[in-house]
């Protein structure tokens, strides 16, 4: 049987990418945004693309089909229709629009090919260039990548071409839409209008928001009084899932902003926070009432899901299955056996999806004796010695290597005890939203400054926000009420009572900041406000150095767990290539660099006083 050679590529409105399968098989997969270093960048992917070619040595002429995430043209009939619907109202935006819809939407395939032939030359004649829809990309993602024969498939995302919502079911290389909920109605736009209500930047502040919620009070009167007005006055949800928005409350669907900004403020009493505002409790509460009615909306999704499809086990994508909160609600909720979240479950991993669609659904190809297909995300670019060390002799960087990693995470783990703080880069890059230890900013867990440091002297971020653990797989019952391994940070879990610190009488009276600064257990870096942690857990056979490491961490310490966080600041993409790392590290507080086999000491390097030599300028998201 002749190889099948697949690329998958997502672009043209935020986190492109490029994926690309041999015979069903991820060989690599890279968002553009490591490379051209500009967040969720949606140009068309064209390093990524090279990337992919050159891991397989393959050329474009090589391939059986090159296949775009989603269809230009129904997307355009959506807009038109859209308009059409809600007029008059937004013709001065459908006439800003319209130039630029026209050469996106309607161009779209010239738009690929000339991409490709910055790629590199091809004949045009020979490439198959195929659509999938967006949703079936996002569903192909986490049926196929999943280790499930048959499952049900739940989608939730903004919005791709119609769909917001869609209900499937997977079966051996079957994969089918049963279901869906249309545009304009949405749960992740409703959950966006809130992100930029308070604050935070549309497509890619929502991860923010989930962070807020727990410093708001739940059962306060303010709290319940924001979920009664949101349900009866924003959003009628129904037994089913499907859910009703009141247009007249927002301005996204013929609009240059996602609400009235007017109607919002005579709702909730308050206006459009700025980034720059202090936060209030008013902003906290208000994040976990819509927190708790979004975990409500998927929890009754899931619900109906099961009962449509009959099936046991559950495969999640779009952009809010990322929300891990409400991915632990439905995991405690028990509604399926088991849950499969597509760890690059936003726009990027639509690349993937649609390769796997058009894989398994075009080429027809079997899906003989399925098994997790992720590899731990660790999918992207890897770089070899020779290549580190062109970059130590560019920067003039002062290093220690090694030739035993035992040793070399030995030290590591007694610099770690210290309450240092580590950059940690690793082999093969991640792909996705989520540094799960080959790209990663590393730190004791059990110290109390530690969250307050990694925040505000190396992120650069804002105060609030909380940071993952990730622990030895076989530990993590020692410390977290989990019910299932986590690999990818995609499900929250609360530490366990006997890891929990008593808190003060007055806790829920204190003030915003000195809350947030209470230890609330013996590992207070990774605990947050309402005693959940987003874990990865650790898997020897997935990545054996960072358990290695983990495992010298519990050797110093007792304990196998790290913080962990992604290895950038603030506004930037996860670092890439070795001179990234280093800029990175040389700009902030960090203490101490691996990059593979060698250490860099902060103390050590030349002018490493000198942080503003080494910024990059990025724009704060």
């Amino acid at each position: 049987m002749a190889t099948k050679n697949v690329l998958g590529i997502s672009a043209f409105y935020h986190d492109s990418a490029a994926v690309l399968l041999i015979d069903g098989e991820i060989v690599a997969a890279t968002q553009e945004e490591r490379f051209t270093r500009e967040k969720h960048t949606e140009v068309f992917p064209v390093q990524s693309i090279r990337f992919c070619l050159d891991e397989a040595g393959l050329t474009l002429d090589e391939l059986d089909a090159i296949v775009f995430y989603e269809k230009p043209f129904l997307k355009f009939e959506r807009l038109l229709q859209t308009y059409y619907a809600f007029a008059p109202k937004g013709i001065v935006s459908f006439l800003k629009a319209m130039p630029v819809w026209v050469k996106e939407k309607i161009f779209l395939k010239k738009n690929i090919y000339d991409g490709l032939f910055e790629v590199e030359n091809y004949d045009k004649k020979k490439l198959k260039l195929v659509f999938s829809s967006h949703h079936l990309s996002h569903a192909a993602s986490a049926f196929y990548a999943s280790p499930f024969e048959h499952a049900a498939v739940l989608t939730i995302d903004g919005v791709g071409e119609w769909s917001t919502v869609s209900i499937g079911t997977g079966n051996g290389n079957n994969l089918g839409i049963k279901k869906e909920l249309n545009f304009p109605h949405s749960v992740g736009l409703l959950y966006s209008a809130f992100t930029y209500f308070l604050g935070f930047k549309v497509n890619s502040g929502e991860y923010k928001l989930m962070g807020l919620a727990p410093f708001g009070n739940k059962d306060s009167e303010q709290t319940l009084q924001f979920i009664q007005l949101i349900k009866s006055t924003l959003v009628d949800i129904k037994d089913d899932g499907s859910i009703w928005l009141n247009q007249s409350y927002f301005n996204y669907a013929t609009g240059l902003r996602m609400i009235n900004e007017q109607k919002w403020k005579a709702l909730f009493g308050f206006g459009t926070k700025n980034p720059d505002d202090e936060i209030e409790q008013k902003h906290c509460n208000l994040a976990i009432a819509i927190q708790t009615v979004t975990e409500e909306i998927v929890l009754k999704l899931a619900k109906f899901t099961k009962d449509f499809t009959g099936e046991s086990k559950l495969c999640l994508a779009g952009g809010v299955a990322l929300n891990c909160v409400a991915n632990a609600k439905l995991l405690d909720a028990g509604i399926f056996d088991e849950i499969y979240v597509q760890p690059a479950a936003g726009d990027a991993g639509g690349a993937l999806g649609a390769a796997l669609a058009i894989h398994y659904l075009y080429f027809n190809e079997t899906r003989a004796f399925p098994m997790e297909k992720m590899q731990g995300t660790y999918l992207g670019p890897s770089y070899s010695e020779k290549e580190i060390m062109q970059m130590n002799k560019q920067t003039k960087a002062v290093y220690k290597s090694f030739t035993d990693s035992k040793e070399l995470c030995s030290e590591l783990a007694t610099i770690l005890k210290s309450d240092k703080i580590v950059g940690w880069f690793q082999g093969k890059m991640e792909f996705g939203p989520r540094a799960l230890g080959n790209r990663s900013i590393l730190g004791n867990p059990r110290s109390l400054e530690m969250q307050k440091k990694l925040n505000l002297q190396i992120k650069y971020r804002e105060g609030f926000r909380p940071f993952a653990p990730s622990v030895l797989e076989e530990d993590a019952h020692l410390y977290f009420d989990l019910k299932q391994n986590s690999p990818y940070m995609l499900f929250t879990a609360n530490v366990n009572q006997q890891t929990r610190k008593e808190l003060p009488k007055n806790y829920n009276l204190l003030p915003f900041w000195e809350r947030l600064y209470v230890s609330k257990s013996s590992f207070p870096a990774i605990t947050h406000l309402d005693f959940s942690a987003r874990i990865q857990t650790v898997s020897k056979t997935t990545n054996p150095i960072f358990h290695l490491l983990l495992e010298s961490m519990k050797q110093a310490t007792g304990h196998g767990m790290l913080v962990n966080t992604s290895f950038n600041v603030r506004g930037e993409p996860i670092v890439c290539t070795p001179l990234d790392a280093y800029r990175c590290f040389m700009s902030t507080d960090m203490d101490y660099l691996v990059i593979e086999n060698f250490l860099y000491c902060k103390q050590e390097q030349l002018d490493f006083e000198n942080k503003e030599k080494w910024k990059v300028k990025v724009i704060f998201d």
